[in-house]
């Protein structure tokens, strides 16, 4: 088993559905929120609270630097059908990432004394899997 650190991270994302997945390039953090629907299934005499696990509710955010050669974000929230989204937590363990066709928001921050940067919030929009 091998740690990796944070700057080897890459996302690829397809600007609709259907579409070809690409480098998202110049960004720098990512982020899955896998959690699942937890109902409150306690019975009188239980001797504690007892839970079913429902769905997964698949989400996150991609952040990083505004790159006016590229608009792949921005395409993406406007996509009709969604979009394709690849997250590695390592270039060099290319073999290990998640995925799954997504919802996409996007934002662009522009402030006076910093740099532009861009994010996107996502949610799933059908399966989502690991590799491997």
């Amino acid at each position: 088993m091998a740690r990796y650190h944070g700057s080897k991270g890459v996302v690829y994302g397809s600007v609709t559905g259907t579409g070809t997945a690409v480098n998202f390039i110049s960004l720098s953090k990512w982020s899955l929120d896998m959690a699942t629907d937890k109902v409150d299934v306690t019975a009188f005499g239980d001797p504690n609270k007892t839970y079913v696990q429902g769905l997964r509710d698949i989400k996150g955010s991609i952040s990083g630097w505004w790159d006016s050669a590229d608009d792949s974000l921005f395409d993406a929230s406007e996509s009709a059908d969604g979009m394709k989204l690849y997250l590695y937590p390592a270039s060099t363990a290319s073999t290990i990432y998640f995925y799954g066709p997504a919802w996409m928001d996007a934002s662009i921050d522009v402030g006076a004394t910093g740099a532009v940067s861009v994010s996107g919030n996502f949610v799933a929009n059908g399966a989502w899997s690991r590799k491997p």
